[in-house]
């Protein structure tokens, strides 16, 4: 069995504690490391190469923010799964906006979390119902250009976490031309990365939030 390698950053050693023994009992994790702050986070990231990393917000030395920005800019495939009690909305775009594949709260059910990490690691987008609906009220306004129906469907396949190669193939459309749909989708969209333009099109209705 290939394990999910985890990493957890959080600045409270009970909380890193009570994730690695709930992670523990999953026969398909892997907690290889954790991290008190951002800053350790970013260098445990590169040292150890987890494919998913639970990341709190408000840590010290650096925060959740800035640290899933210089990982995914280091390591574009590792997964960053927000794991915070704050869905406030100076936290949750900037996270979803630095490249984070999910926004979970800390009062998750165990279900939820493993669910949501399993997900991640397939580069699935995983947004905290609540977090979804501060997300809809953030960005509530009307798209300039209407997605055209490939465009849904190449975003559609986006969110289900395949590569650009492999939605070539499945649509059986060159790469440069996925290529040129994910651009335009970004930019309709104002979405920086994939997992921006996922949660921004789930909250606009334009993708189903399943």
């Amino acid at each position: 069995m290939n394990k999910i390698r985890l990493l957890i950053a959080d600045d409270h050693p009970v909380v890193r504690d009570g994730l690695q023994g709930m992670l523990v009992s999953q026969p398909d994790f892997e907690v290889v490391g954790e991290a008190e702050d951002g800053a350790t986070a970013v260098r445990l990231a590169e040292e150890l190469v987890p494919r998913v990393v639970l990341m709190d917000l408000r840590m010290p030395v650096m925060d959740g923010v800035r640290a899933i920005r210089e990982i995914k800019a280091n390591q574009p495939t590792v997964q960053i799964l927000v794991l915070t009690t704050y869905d406030s909305d100076a936290d949750i775009l900037p996270a979803v906006e630095a490249g984070a594949t999910g926004y979970l709260l800390k009062d998750c059910s165990r279900e939820e979390l493993f669910r949501a990490i399993r997900a991640a690691a397939q580069g699935e987008t995983v947004l905290a119902p609540s977090v979804a609906a501060r997300l809809m009220v953030q960005i509530r306004a009307p798209v300039e250009e209407k997605l055209s129906e490939r465009e849904i469907e190449v975003l559609q396949l986006v969110a289900e976490g395949l590569t650009n190669q492999e939605i070539a193939n499945r649509l059986y459309l060159s790469l440069n031309t996925v290529k040129v749909h994910t651009r335009n989708i970004y930019g309709k969209l104002d979405a920086h990365h994939r997992a921006s333009a996922v949660a921004k099109a789930r909250a606009w209705g334009i993708l189903s939030s399943a």
